[in-house]
């Protein structure tokens, strides 16, 4: 990476930042875009937000579902997956005795939201403990599916797993679960901006993305698909004009999800900014050599813990710019502590399968005097 990609991020030149897959990092032309949008919106509030703003969001949808391979009226956005995948928690019809089946691969706001909506419905949530480390799509496609039963109403998946990091081989998922009249909710935090999306053609009757993550769009930009067959069945989160409205917009799956109040949509309108920084940026040459740099990061770090079982095979099909590595016995607070303290390195540091790991995520800015400095200041910390 050169320096002066670096140098177009906002980041504390003080700071090995190395934790890009908890809140993403904005750069500074797309930052720009996004307080332009806030200034507009503050120069005349009445005309942007009463006549114009539904035609922008729909010219902003337009680019995200291009580059997303979806149609312009088949996603919408939403501040976070978090919110997105509430709408289909809340959304399938559970019923006493019914099943979500996921894995133990999870994220735990997730987790919670789906124990939620199961507890209400007197259903169960079912998380399958895969076996490590993952090396062959088809054993952990049959892993998952040998769980399936009558009950099996939902099948709830990452994409790319929050806290292990790993690439899901979802598609055979959905495909089977279409074929099963199972519905497939998708977790996609981490696949926009890391891995190629054609959502049409993987099929999820919901997905949910975040455009402020590896996409590097400003915080508060996510989005919410759903399979046209399946958008009768979205009930929005805040019921308000785009409910039975008076001047209908594309469609009702729009309308009720998009017009739920006064709200700052700036994040959002700046997500084509985002997508046109990567591609001036020659993204997928970036996201190879940040993957590279990660399976070093990878290799170095595994070395002091050489008995732990990796969580995956080291191939860019199961990983690609963040790498989760197991950790000898370990203070996790202690050493994650210590690491910004002593070292000025932002990493995540933590319990899995009740074990340490460390998850290192490696974006544009990052080069491999970052890497050098983890590893020496990660064993540094391990040795005391």
């Amino acid at each position: 990476m050169t320096a002066t990609l670096r140098e177009q991020f906002l980041l504390r030149r003080d700071i090995t930042f190395l934790n890009h897959g908890s809140y993403g990092a904005c750069p500074r032309t797309v930052f720009e875009t996004y307080q332009a949008w806030q200034r507009d919106l503050e120069s005349q509030p009445a005309d942007f937000l009463g006549r114009r703003v539904r035609g922008l969001l729909a010219e902003a949808r337009a680019s995200l579902a291009s580059y997303l391979g979806a149609g312009t009226d088949d996603l919408v956005f939403f501040p976070n997956v978090t919110h997105a995948l509430n709408v289909a928690a809340r959304s399938l019809p559970l019923r006493t005795g019914d099943e979500v089946l996921t894995t133990d691969h999870e994220y735990g706001a997730l987790d919670r939201t789906w124990r939620y909506f199961c507890t209400k419905a007197g259903a169960e949530y079912v998380r399958v403990e895969l076996p490590l480390p993952l090396d062959d799509p088809s054993r952990v496609v049959d892993a998952i599916w040998s769980r399936v039963t009558d009950r099996t109403r939902v099948l709830f998946l990452s994409h790319v797993t929050s806290a292990t990091a790993v690439v899901l081989p979802i598609r055979p998922l959905i495909e089977r679960s279409r074929a099963r009249g199972i519905w497939s909710v998708i977790d996609g935090a981490h696949a926009p901006g890391q891995i190629d999306l054609d959502l049409d053609a993987l099929g999820a009757d919901f997905y949910g993305g975040n455009c402020h993550k590896w996409l590097c769009a400003p915080k508060g930009a996510g989005f919410l698909h759903v399979r046209r067959a399946v958008q009768h069945l979205a009930e929005p989160l805040v019921v308000s004009w785009g409910w039975q409205p008076v001047d209908p917009g594309p469609s009702p799956f729009v309308d009720t999800q998009e017009r739920q109040g006064t709200m700052d949509p700036a994040a959002y309108l700046s997500v084509p900014a985002a997508i046109e920084f990567q591609r001036d940026n020659r993204w997928p040459a970036v996201r190879d050599a940040c993957h590279e740099r990660a399976a070093r990061a990878r290799r170095e770090i595994e070395r002091l813990a050489d008995d732990a079982t990796p969580v995956c095979a080291d191939d860019p099909l199961w990983y690609r710019q963040m790498t989760t590595v197991p950790l000898p016995a370990c203070d996790i607070g202690l050493v994650k502590r210590r690491l910004y303290d002593e070292f000025a390195i932002e990493v995540p540091v933590l319990r899995w399968r009740d074990r340490p790991w460390i998850r290192v995520s490696i974006q544009a800015y990052n080069d491999d005097r970052d890497v050098d400095r983890l590893v020496a200041g990660l064993t540094h910390v391990l040795r005391q």
